[in-house]
């Protein structure tokens, strides 16, 4: 991401440091990750501490300080996922990426996360990508959803 473009983001917010997290969201946003460059620019361009602008970026899940892919995929290892088979779901979704939770591939297509909870038990087992939901999921039917974000 460049300089011009972190500027942009962050007139948009008419340069104020009250805008701090909606900027650093839309860096986010558009990088799908926060480069050491752009906390530097947003702490030169609104005068706020680099120090506070880290704490923030590692207080939120939101934030990420290393590259993600361009499809988030986070899989609901909660109760009721879990119960009705979350670990098959996810076992299936580690050999299609060839990742762990936690882990990004190296052509940053694929980041895989596993959470707690995504707030729709009765569609379990869950698999979010990109913030949509694909539900009632089973393991023959994941390689399939994942195929259509290739």
């Amino acid at each position: 991401m460049d300089i011009e473009r972190i500027d942009q983001i962050i007139d948009r917010h008419q340069g104020e440091a009250s805008s701090l997290i909606q900027v650093l969201l839309d860096i986010q946003s558009e990088n799908h990750w926060l480069p050491k460059q752009a906390l530097w620019r947003v702490s030169e361009k609104l005068q706020v501490e680099l120090s506070r602008i880290r704490h923030i970026a590692t207080f939120y899940k939101a934030f990420s300080l290393v590259p993600k892919g361009r499809h988030e995929v986070h899989i609901c290892m909660g109760t009721a996922c879990h119960v009705r088979g979350a670990t098959r779901v996810l076992d299936k979704v580690q050999d299609f990426t060839g990742l762990k939770p936690g882990e990004t591939d190296l052509e940053l297509k694929f980041s895989l996360e596993t959470v707690n909870c995504l707030g729709c038990c009765a569609l379990g087992p869950v698999m979010e990508i990109n913030g949509k939901t694909h539900g009632k999921l089973s393991p023959g039917q994941t390689a399939d959803v994942l195929g259509a974000y290739e």
